[in-house]
């Protein structure tokens, strides 16, 4: 789909939020660490949503509190304490965070605050122990250049990161606080990005500034890209969680994509003539209809004593398959808030039926039930009654919004590229102020000595790379734009292996694994340093580098070493070489009488075939030159 985004009124605004690489939490001593063992402690708890100063409810927080969940929070002792736990209340603000984000906030041309001042910021999904977040502004009013456009920084923001989630049995979730707390820096553009192409852009200028601190934590899950997109005639939607910054222009084109066709959608109603008020929650109890059915999902939940419930939309007929975005429906989202209101695993609608053991006599006996026209659309859910009766209230509602056009909603990103519903939009309910602990002074003196010590902006950076290394502007670019660039210098400098060798590595070749569904975020800087240590010590050769990675990628926590000896890396002698080359030479002597030097390079291969990393090529090539010159003789 050929889209004209300047027709269409495209505003994106980006939040990125990146973790910080700090010796402690942000509101106490504990280590910044993700722990992998069993939890030494566990407690549950159920969180509600309070009103604010203004006797208001935040429309988020309620309906996180709708789903009626229970939450186990899973801990052990070196990476959580009581403040976690909400058992204590925080330690002062972590002044090493502050430092970084104001030196983030001096590079992107922004002015700090006087004062910090912590606030909440109520959110009760179970990923807080407390039910808010705390969140502090350190920075406003800053700008970047990216090509010929200034960008708006509206705010630099500090803030703890959230609990992750371990997984959900029926109506419990279990989140492990050792995320929790973690610094992250958040910062927010304004709504002035009008291509997902110019997006990308911006946010890679913006993550050249954050690695140029050096104090960016890296791996899958160290940040996080949230967008908030509009278009003309459409709706400001935020979409949260966007891992991959190679996937923010496509998350940008589906939206737009999903937008466009939901106000096709909301035309074609409206010339249909169909009107809000005709969508009602009359809902049918078509049980018997599925009394004899084959579908495996209704007679697994009728054999549990459940029912089977309905709902008529009038004049939706094939409006429900009808393609938003790639694998996306108006059906798809009607499901999504069905299974967030009621629970429910999914619905049934008859715009793809009969299918799933549903058959043609079962669909027209429903709608003959429910009282169909030819021109209307049926949905129905197997559950017990009460979840059955919220999931079609919730279709019933976002068909509604489906007469208007496109609803304004919070959504979480897939890893295709698509969105899912995650929740109505936040109000300004959501914040109020930290009691706990008192404002942060930030005085002149203090923004002068960070002023002082500022990191050398990327442009900088990409011409000291490719002078002090000696890399091609390519290579060097590509350090620059890659999560590894700190890490490349740190190798450089503790190994005698090549640059060039060592910028090739990290980026051509693992973006080229990770293509190919190798988990590149398992192996550490510790252990990618380790490895290229060996290399300079003679005990693995750089051919072998690539097998080492990838046995470690498998294998979290193991050493290179053992990597070297599980997959029997182990270098061989000069003597050794020298022994394996005189076979070969011998065994192909008809070969080389044939075409003297020119049979090198089919030796050369079948002597690194079997060695097979064992000793480096280019000693491999100097010796079997040598060998070659003496047999001609």
């Amino acid at each position: 789909m050929q889209i004209d985004y300047q027709k269409i009124g495209l505003k994106v605004g980006l939040e990125i939020h990146q973790q910080l690489d700090t010796a402690t939490k942000l509101f106490c001593q504990c280590k910044p660490e993700l722990f992998k063992e069993q939890p030494e402690i566990t407690f549950l708890r159920r969180l509600r949503p309070t009103q604010s100063e203004l006797g208001q409810v935040d429309p988020a927080a309620y309906f996180e509190f709708q789903k009626g969940v229970k939450i186990l929070y899973e801990a052990n002792t070196t990476t959580s304490c009581l403040v976690e736990m909400d058992e204590e209340p925080p330690h002062p603000l972590n002044m090493e965070a502050v430092e970084i984000a104001l030196t983030v906030a001096l590079m992107l041309n922004a002015k700090p605050v006087d004062e910090i001042h912590v606030m909440r910021k109520t959110v009760i999904d179970g990923s807080n122990t407390t039910g808010f977040q705390r969140t502090c502004v350190t920075a406003l009013n800053g700008q970047i250049k990216v090509g010929e456009k200034t960008i708006p920084i509206q705010h630099i923001s500090l803030e703890e990161d959230a609990a992750r989630i371990m997984g959900r049995e029926n109506n419990t979730i279990r989140y492990r606080i050792d995320r929790l707390g973690i610094p992250l820096i958040e910062i927010a553009t304004a709504p002035v990005i009008n291509t997902p192409k110019e997006a990308g852009e911006v946010a890679l200028t913006i993550g050249k500034i954050l690695r140029a601190t050096g104090k960016a934590k890296r791996g899958l899950g160290t940040i996080r890209q949230d967008l908030n997109i509009s278009i003309t005639n459409g709706a400001l939607v935020e979409i949260k969680g966007v891992q991959e910054l190679e996937l923010l222009p496509l998350v940008i084109e589906y939206e737009v994509q999903r937008q466009l066709n939901l106000i096709k959608i909301s035309q074609e109603l409206h010339k249909k003539g169909i009107k809000e008020t005709e969508i009602t929650e009359e809902f049918y109890n078509v049980t018997s209809v599925f009394k004899q059915t084959q579908c495996k999902v209704i007679r697994k939940a009728l054999d549990k004593k459940q029912q089977v419930l309905a709902v008529k939309l009038p004049k939706f007929k094939d409006l429900l398959k009808q393609e938003l975005a790639p694998n996306l429906r108006l059906g798809t989202e009607m499901a999504g808030r069905a299974r967030f209101w009621g629970r429910v695993g999914g619905i049934f609608h008859t715009d793809e039926l009969p299918a799933y053991g549903i058959t043609t006599e079962e669909v027209e006996a429903l709608k003959k039930t429910v009282k169909a026209e030819n021109d209307d659309a049926v949905v129905f859910v197997a559950d017990t009654p009460e979840n059955a009766k919220d999931a079609l209230k919730a279709v019933v509602e976002r068909a509604k919004e489906a007469t208007k056009g496109v609803p304004e909603e919070t959504r979480s990103a897939n890893p295709d590229g698509t969105s899912r519903y995650m929740r109505p939009r936040p109000g300004a309910a959501r914040m109020y102020p930290e009691t706990d602990i008192p404002p942060t002074q930030i005085t002149e003196d203090y923004i002068r000595k960070i002023s002082a010590q500022l990191p050398e902006l990327p442009e900088q950076k990409l011409e000291r790379l490719m002078k002090e290394y000696r890399l091609n502007q390519k290579l060097a670019k590509q350090i620059m734009d890659s999560e590894y660039s700190q890490l490349f210098e740190t190798i450089v400098t503790e190994s005698k292996v090549s640059p060039t060798t060592v910028a090739a590595f990290l980026t051509e070749t693992l973006k080229a694994l990770k293509r190919e569904g190798v988990e590149v975020d398992k192996v550490s800087d510790a252990q990618i340093r380790e490895i290229f240590k060996n290399v300079s010590t003679g005990t693995l050769t750089k051919e072998a580098v690539q097998d080492v990675f990838v046995w470690l990628s498998k294998h979290e926590g193991e050493s290179s070493q053992k990597a070297i000896s599980a997959l029997g890396l182990e270098t061989i002698s000069e003597k050794e070489l020298k022994v394996l080359i005189d076979k070969i030479v011998e065994e192909n002597e008809k070969l080389i009488k044939e075409r003297g030097e020119g049979s090198f390079g089919i030796l050369m291969g079948m002597i690194m075939k079997n060695l097979r990393g064992k000793t480096d090529a280019a000693q491999v090539s100097k010796l079997l030159k040598e060998k070659l010159k003496t047999a001609a003789k």
